[in-house]
């Protein structure tokens, strides 16, 4: 990456690889912004850009064309495609580009018992490996949303903090946010809190960090009696049996009285506090009888006996589905034979924009 630039222009360049531009209509203005992503490019980097992408449409495309039209005229280059949206379609977010405050996570499906599951997903300044919520949602009768103020989280049944690029940073504005105090009294009413990675560190009594934000020994929720240290080297390590999943933190555990959650090659894989649970590991819910066995135990701490996990949801093969879909609708909307002549030919020559003030 290069400083205040577009994410792989650097590399384009490096390779001579030709670009295309995809724009989300649903944000709004997205033909200025696609005008005025090439118009600010270097001259070299302009060079790569060979066309756009429209994603999201909604209505008759015909009503867009006069607008692409334009747009070929002002930039000298095609649109590949207009791509609709579709309410069946729930792709993982990359990160913290598509997490939003308040937004309902995936397209939930109705419960199999006589209650739903509610899930307060915290959105972290900072977040990462948002696909850890993604993979609890996917269970019928769950409806979990990415949450912000403490209001957002008074009528739930469980509290996830999830991952994050800088525990104690965002430690400090979960606090600031009054959501610290909301989560404790979440725990003191007999309702679920999950921590995976940054968000169980947070839930410890105390984290020592002399690496990623210098601070060193810090308090943290104290929902769980254990200390984090963070070491200089990651900690990288993925799981392949009993059960799948991946860490990929500098904090490590050096001391814990808390019961152990499961078991991790002998030693635990996480801990337990009646209704609060922590763990490094990312992608623990991607294991489709450990999550459905979790799901039923946090149902039944907060007192919703009549939650039932679904027997046949498989996260893998949703996923498998959604990609399937993805590229049905792209086969269908896109000039395909366009875009593979990008890949064989690399960028077609195309004008250069340039501006001027006048005065």
């Amino acid at each position: 990456l290069r400083a205040t630039d577009l994410a792989n222009m650097g590399l384009a360049r490096a390779a001579n690889i030709p670009v295309v531009v995809v724009g989300d209509i649903d944000r709004g203005g997205v033909l200025a912004h696609l005008f005025g992503t090439v118009a600010v490019l270097a001259p070299e980097d302009q060079a790569l850009i060979a066309g756009f992408i429209i994603n999201k449409f909604r209505g008759d495309p015909a009503l867009l064309a006069p607008g692409l039209d334009q747009l070929a005229a002002l930039t000298g280059r095609p649109t590949y495609g207009v791509v609709p949206h579709s309410d069946e379609l729930w792709l993982d977010a990359e990160d913290s580009v598509s997490v939003s405050a308040r937004e309902v996570v995936g397209v939930p499906a109705p419960p199999q018992g006589r209650q739903w599951l509610r899930i307060g997903a915290i959105r972290l300044p900072r977040i990462s490996n948002s696909t850890d919520i993604e993979a609890l949602a996917c269970e019928p009768g769950v409806l979990a949303r990415w949450v912000t103020d403490p209001a957002d989280i008074a009528d739930v049944d469980v509290v996830v903090i999830p991952g994050t690029k800088a525990t104690v940073a965002d430690l400090a504005w979960l606090r600031e946010r009054g959501l610290a105090d909301a989560i404790a009294a979440h725990v003191g009413s007999g309702r679920v809190v999950l921590g995976i990675c940054g968000g169980f560190q947070m839930l410890c009594e105390r984290i020592d960090d002399t690496v990623e934000s210098r601070t060193g020994a810090v308090a943290g929720l104290g929902l769980l009696d254990a200390d984090i240290a963070f070491a200089p080297d990651k900690e990288l390590r993925r799981w392949e049996a009993p059960l799948s999943g991946y860490e990929i933190h500098h904090g490590q555990v050096v001391r814990c009285a808390e019961d152990g959650w499961f078991d991790a090659g002998g030693r635990p894989g996480g801990y337990r506090r009646a209704g609060v649970f922590g763990t490094h590991w990312h992608g623990l819910f991607d294991n489709d009888e450990f999550r459905r066995h979790w799901l039923q135990t946090a149902a039944a701490v907060a007192g919703r006996h009549g939650f039932s996990v679904a027997a046949d949801v498989n996260v893998a093969g949703r996923r498998d589905a959604q990609l399937d879909l993805m590229a049905d609708l792209l086969a269908a909307h896109l000039d395909i034979d366009a875009v593979l002549e990008l890949v064989d030919g690399g960028a077609p020559v195309r004008p250069t924009i340039t501006t001027a003030l006048r005065r």
